[in-house]
């Protein structure tokens, strides 16, 4: 973690000096032309107060100044600073002086002075503007945003992003199967909260199996005595009621093995929703069913979908009043399957309760072979799909359970 923190202390000081060195350098670099003309200035003003009476060599000799003349120069081709320190010495002085880029490449220039016998040139250094080393100036100003660039870079990658994934992550639990664990990376705090994460990932994954394992193993060890029990009463010819009862039994059974299961193993495949739901209605009378179908496609888990779907079928021919509209359409980015029959439905107070496994409502959805699991089956059902499952009451009456469905399941 030191370590990571140091090179985003060095990365912050690079990226802040290189920024630092494209906006303020060529100011810096002005001003630092600007203040080398007004020194500049003061030296041509007294050279040439004394080339008035002295040769050139004799002045150079005194005042130690590099003052040379018949220097033949190709061409009149100036840099910027050329052109600026030209500039800044014509402001200073009565006339503007010539000023010719040093042709032997290293950084200075030459000044023509004004002599009474012949041309004489003063030889000026130009400040290096060479981007290493840097100014002290921006160098300063470069460490203290580097460490504000370095602490904003440290916190974006080391806590603001490993936070946003376990917040992804939190937000799949429940809509997968087995959501994957978190790489511990970061700060040591959001380790630790990664940590924690991972391992309650590990006690609802062993509950969530015991669970299953628990109900399964109850429903299939009910299927064998249900099925001798179905032959016995075949042979001795049993009264219509315990058929009945039978048949009760061996539906609570079908129930707890489905709802055990989830459907959270069944792969999802891209199939035409309109045919399904005819293929599903098939099975039941047409007097009871009216279909408006839109032929719409989506991505879905077939078995686990049309098993939902039959759940809210025969609920809603068994405690609703017929006929039973089943309808499929868009509704925004979703797609909406709702089933809608024309009696009193579940009144507003008890619609939550009605999700929650094993919770029977006994004024309205009481009866043979039902034990609270059906919608609590179609709601794991509509969650797997992205959506949910809803109430509603429609504006002609009756009563609509509807499936939501998001179309983006890739």
């Amino acid at each position: 973690m030191l370590l990571r923190f140091i090179l985003f202390l060095m990365l912050g000081w690079a990226l802040s000096l290189g920024l630092l060195q494209q906006l303020l350098g060529q100011r810096l670099e002005r001003a630092q032309m600007q203040q080398l003309g007004r020194n500049l200035a003061e030296v041509i003003k007294l050279s040439q107060m004394v080339l008035e009476r002295f040769p050139p060599a004799l002045v150079a000799e005194l005042s130690g100044l590099p003052l040379a003349t018949n220097i033949k120069f190709a061409g009149n081709q100036q840099g910027n600073r050329d052109r600026e320190l030209r500039l800044e010495l014509c402001k200073q002085l009565r006339h503007c002086p010539e000023v010719r880029p040093n042709k032997s490449g290293v950084a200075g220039v030459w000044v023509e002075l004004l002599s009474p016998l012949e041309p004489v040139w003063l030889y000026v250094a130009l400040p290096s503007n060479r981007w290493w080393p840097p100014d002290p100036m921006l160098a300063s100003y470069s460490l203290i945003s580097g460490t504000v660039i370095a602490g904003a870079l440290f916190l974006l990658l080391e806590v603001q992003r490993p936070l946003h994934r376990l917040e992804n992550a939190l937000g799949r639990v429940g809509l997968e199967q087995r959501p994957a664990p978190l790489p511990k990376e970061g700060a040591v705090e959001v380790q630790r909260l990664s940590g924690r994460f991972n391992s309650m990932l590990a006690r609802l994954e062993a509950s969530e199996t015991e669970r299953a394992t628990m109900l399964a193993g109850i429903a299939h060890d009910l299927k064998s005595p249900i099925t001798r029990l179905r032959l016995r009463l075949a042979v001795e010819s049993a009264s219509p009621q315990a058929q009945a009862d039978l048949d009760a039994l061996e539906r609570i059974t079908g129930q707890f093995l489905l709802f055990a299961g989830g459907g959270q193993g069944e792969q999802k495949i891209l199939l035409p929703l309109n045919e399904l739901i005819g293929e599903l209605s098939a099975r039941y009378d047409d007097k009871y069913l009216e279909l408006f179908l839109q032929p719409l496609q989506a991505l879905v888990q077939p078995v686990a979908l049309s098993r939902a779907l039959a759940n809210l079928i025969d609920n809603a021919l068994c405690y609703g009043a017929p006929p039973l509209v089943i309808q499929l359409m868009k509704e925004g980015s979703m797609v909406l399957i709702s089933i809608t029959d024309q009696g009193d439905g579940i009144c507003q107070s008890e619609r939550e309760q009605a999700l929650m496994p094993f919770h029977r409502l006994d004024s309205s959805r009481s009866g043979s072979g039902h034990c609270g699991l059906g919608l609590a089956i179609a709601s794991r059902v509509a969650e797997l799909h992205g959506g949910e499952l809803e109430f509603r009451d429609p504006p002609g009456g009756g009563f609509s359970v509807c499936l939501l469905l998001s179309e983006d399941l890739s």
